[in-house]
C-alpha cells in the first residue's frame, strides 16, 4: 500500500494487485491488533535492531524515517503515541485506524485495486512487461513491485509467491525461516503450565558456550508445546543457529527481588503458614497453577510442614524461583512466525532504489526481501521505507 500510494502520488497509473478479499489482513493483526507501526529511536538504533543485513537499510531510512512516518499518519489524521521501549503505536490502540488511513492515501492518489492473484512476472532481456494472472489476463507495465511478505500468517496470504516470482527472474534467495516466533522445550512439566502467563519476569537465554545472547524483562506464556508471549519471541530472533538443545532459557520469576530478599520473603510466609504443607504456603508467592510444579522441581515434599523445612532446602527453592530452566529443541512452524528471516538477496538490490539489479523495472518492498529485525515496530519500519523508496522509483 506505501508503495503503490507512493507510486500514484508522482502521477503514474497504478495498480495494486490484492489476492485476499480485502487489504491489510497480516496488518491488523499486528501488535495484538494495536499496530505497533515504527519505533522511536534513531537511525542506528533501527540498524541495531535488525540483525540481518540492517546496513542495506540504511538509504531506506535516510529516506524515509521514523520520523516521516509517524508525519505521514498524522496528516492522515491517525494520532500516535509511544510507550515503554520506544513502540510507536496509534493513539486509538485500533490497527484499523493505520489501515483506513493508507486506504485513504491509495484513494487520493488514484491507485486501482484488483482483486487477484498473479501467476507470474513477465520480463524480456531482462526488462520487466508485465504480469499474467492467474484467471489468464494479462497487465502491461514498465515495472513490478513485489511486496508480497514472507511466509508467515500464510492465511492473510503470505505464501512465499514473491520467492517464486522473483526465482524464476534469476535472483537467489536465501532460504526462508521463522524468526520472532514460539519455541518448543524439552521440559515434560512445561505442558502442565498450559495457558499460563507470566508478568513481570525476566529471562536470560544462554547458548551452548554458556554465553547470554538475550535477556529481556516482560511477559511470556506456557503452551502445551513450550513458550510464546513477547519476551520470548524477541529471544527467538537471537537465536540464529538452531540445534537441538543448543539454547536454554533461564526464567527469573522473581526480578524485582535479589536472592537474599526473596529468602525472606518466604521466610515470611513460612512463619505465617507454619502449620500449612509445603503445597499450601506459595499462594502469596506465585499463580496457582505453577504451585504444583515448582514443588515437584524443588525436590521438596509436598507434604513437609513448612516449619521443617531446612535451610538449604529454602536456598534451593530460592535458586529455581531465580532460576527456572527451560531447553528450546526447536522453532515453532514458519507459519506461526510473526517475521520470516531469509528472501531476496539485498546484494541483488539496488539499496538506494529498492530496484533489481538483474531486470530493470523490478523492484522488492518489505518481507520479502533478507532482512528482519526484532519486535518492537522496526519490521513494519522496513516494510513503509523500502515500500515508499520503491514507489519513489518504479
Amino acid at each position: 500500500m506505501m508503495a503503490g500510494g507512493t507510486a500514484g502520488s508522482r502521477g503514474l497509473d497504478v495498480i495494486l494487485i490484492e489476492k485476499n478479499d480485502t487489504l491489510g489482513k497480516k496488518l491488523l493483526l499486528t501488535g495484538k491488533g494495536r499496530c505497533n507501526f515504527t519505533n522511536d529511536t534513531d537511525i542506528n538504533g533501527f540498524i541495531n535492531n535488525i540483525p540481518v543485513n540492517g546496513k542495506f537499510l540504511y538509504s531506506a531510512f535516510s529516506k524515509f524515517s521514523n520520523r516521516d512516518l509517524i508525519k505521514f499518519f498524522n496528516d492522515l489524521g491517525v494520532k500516535t503515541k509511544v510507550e515503554r521501549g520506544g513502540r510507536v503505536f496509534p493513539a486509538s490502540d485500533r490497527a484499523e485506524d493505520i489501515l483506513n488511513a493508507l486506504k485513504r492515501y491509495l484513494r487520493e492518489n488514484n491507485v486501482k485495486i484488483a482483486r487477484g492473484e498473479v501467476k507470474k512476472i513477465l520480463a524480456d532481456k531482462q526488462k520487466v512487461l508485465g504480469v499474467i494472472l492467474k484467471d489468464g489476463s494479462y497487465i502491461s507495465s514498465a515495472s513490478v513491485i513485489i511486496a508480497t511478505g514472507g511466509l508467515s500468517y500464510p492465511d492473510t496470504g503470505s505464501t512465499g509467491d514473491g520467492y517464486r516470482f522473483a526465482r524464476e527472474l534469476g535472483h537467489s534467495i536465501v532460504t526462508p525461516k521463522p524468526s520472532l516466533v514460539p519455541l518448543e522445550t524439552e521440559e515434560s512439566w512445561v505442558s502442565k503450565l498450559q495457558g499460563l502467563t507470566l508478568k513481570n519476569i525476566s529471562i536470560r537465554v544462554i547458548d551452548s558456550n554458556n554465553s547470554i545472547i538475550y535477556q529481556d524483562l516482560g511477559e511470556m506464556l506456557f503452551t502445551h508445546y513450550g513458550v510464546s508471549g513477547p519476551v520470548i519471541l524477541s529471544a527467538s530472533s537471537h537465536m540464529r543457529d538452531m540445534d537441538k538443545n543448543k539454547y536454554r532459557i533461564i526464567i527469573d520469576l522473581k526480578p524485582g527481588l535479589d536472592d537474599e530478599e526473596l529468602d525472606r520473603r518466604i521466610q515470611r510466609d513460612f512463619s505465617r503458614y507454619s502449620r500449612r504443607y509445603f503445597s499450601n504456603a506459595l499462594d502469596n508467592l506465585l499463580p496457582k497453577s505453577i504451585i504444583p510444579v515448582i514443588v515437584e522441581l524443588s525436590g521438596i515434599p509436598y507434604d513437609k510442614y513448612v516449619n521443617q523445612i531446612s535451610r538449604e532446602e529454602r536456598k534451593g527453592l530460592v535458586e529455581l524461583l531465580k532460576g527456572l530452566t527451560v531447553t528450546v529443541s526447536r522453532f515453532r512452524p514458519v507459519r506461526e512466525a510473526i517475521v520470516t528471516s531469509g528472501g531476496v538477496r539485498v546484494n541483488e538490490i539496488n539499496p538506494s532504489t529498492m530496484e533489481s539489479k538483474i531486470v530493470k523495472g523490478l523492484f522488492f518492498a518489505g518481507e520479502v526481501i533478507d532482512v528482519d529485525g526484532y519486535t518492537g515496530g522496526f519490521n513494519l519500519q522496513i516494510a513503509f521505507s523500502t515500500g515508499y523508496v520503491a514507489g519513489q522509483n518504479c
